[in-house]
């Protein structure tokens, strides 16, 4: 009786163990179906964004473009002072806010404890990622530009680099904490001091995610055209000054896109294009850089 019992359960059991089996093969193929439709959405989102601003931006491409300034409509004018505004200002600040942020973030993930002031510097830093940017703007307004009565490369470099520093702070301080600790035990074993095992086992193992961060960081400012409004404002002439009001490429597609002018709409969609090549050569060279290097070593 035990045995013609036990061999119905056993069956059934079979029968729930091929049925949840399935079940689970039917949710990984749909899982992975939605998967797939997302990233054909995001591939077409992505190309469709770089053709158009290909087919419509290509067609101003020329040495007037890199060669002459902006001028007045059906002058001929080009977007060399503005080229050269934003990479002054852009380049600047990432000077500025690459080692306050990597430093910052060392410190959050190798020396700060779980204190006032740690929670402080973290609560302020998801802050400003969050912030919109045209806020930095009127914060740096406020404090450099009112104070000092005119408008300046030196003003929009320092809006740059606050939206620059908080990207910097959260992509080291979640990279470092990702570092294995056996990693650091080791190097603490061997006699290594505490510098020497963040700059030459920590950093190095997470450089790759650090230099993540930090275009993802270059690529947000470079496109920014709010906090430039109200720091470098613009300037129609030449000028690499930073105590002076300094042309930019988001400016000028601010004040080109909406003209009534053809000249300018073109200037603004090769404007455009600029900047997308601009950092995609960027991310590409970095990429490049890194892996040569890892695989060097």
């Amino acid at each position: 009786m035990s045995v013609q019992k036990t061999l119905p359960e056993a069956g059934r059991g079979w029968q729930r163990g091929g049925a949840q089996a399935m079940r689970r093969r039917l949710v990984e193929r749909l899982v992975s179906m939605l998967c797939n439709i997302a990233t054909v959405i995001v591939l077409f989102v992505l190309f469709s964004i770089l053709w158009t601003l290909v087919t419509r931006g290509a067609a101003g491409l020329s040495l007037n473009t890199f060669l002459h300034s902006t001028g007045a409509p059906g002058s001929g004018g080009g977007l060399a002072n503005a080229i050269a505004g934003s990479c002054e200002q852009t380049g600047l600040a990432a000077l500025i806010g690459t080692p306050v942020g990597m430093m910052t973030g060392i410190y959050l993930s190798e020396f700060g404890q779980d204190g006032r002031v740690v929670q402080l510097v973290r609560f302020v830093s998801d802050m400003l990622l969050s912030v919109p940017s045209i806020l930095v703007g009127l914060f740096i307004y406020l404090i450099v530009v009112e104070p000092a009565g005119h408008f300046s490369g030196m003003a929009g470099t320092l809006s740059l680099a606050v939206l620059f520093i908080p990207i910097v702070v959260r992509t080291t301080e979640d990279m470092l904490r990702l570092v294995p600790r056996a990693m650091r035990e080791a190097a603490y074993a061997l006699g290594a001091p505490g510098w020497r095992v963040i700059l030459g086992v920590c950093l190095r193992a997470a450089r790759g995610g650090i230099m993540t961060g930090i275009l993802l960081a270059l690529a947000r400012i470079s496109g920014e055209t709010a906090p430039l409004l109200f720091t470098s404002l613009g300037n129609l002439n030449w000028s690499t000054s930073l105590g002076a009001p300094m042309a930019s490429l988001p400016v000028t597609i601010y004040q080109y896109a909406g003209s009534a002018y053809d000249d300018w709409v073109q200037m603004a969609w090769t404007g455009a294009l600029l900047i997308t090549v601009a950092v995609l050569a960027t991310n590409i060279l970095a990429r490049w850089w890194l892996t040569r290097n890892g695989s060097a070593q």
